[in-house]
């Protein structure tokens, strides 16, 4: 029987941490001491250096998005009900 393996996640503080020692050290010596490949220190460095931003920052701000995504669908519920219930009072004979 095979085994899945299952990925290591680490947090954005972590990545932080490991791209601040990598910038200091050297990637290879700092995935040394971390224990992690090389190749992910690479990875986490080119989507930081894209995008400008810490990864921590990159990761509140796409949870601030979800929240904002949710309350904008929850708005439109809501604007929509009004809009039946309006329409719905408009018709009925006073």
């Amino acid at each position: 029987m095979v085994q899945k393996s299952s990925r290591k996640k680490y947090s954005a503080e972590f990545k932080d941490r490991a791209l601040s020692l990598s910038d200091k050290v050297g990637v290879p010596q700092a995935a040394e001491d971390l224990g992690i490949p090389s190749a992910m220190l690479y990875s986490w460095r080119t989507r930081r250096n894209q995008s400008g931003q810490p990864l921590e920052v990159k990761k509140l701000q796409e949870a601030e998005m979800q929240r904002l995504k949710r309350e904008n669908a929850r708005l439109e519920e809501e604007n929509s009900f009004l809009k039946k219930a309006a329409a719905y009072f408009a018709k009925t004979p006073k």
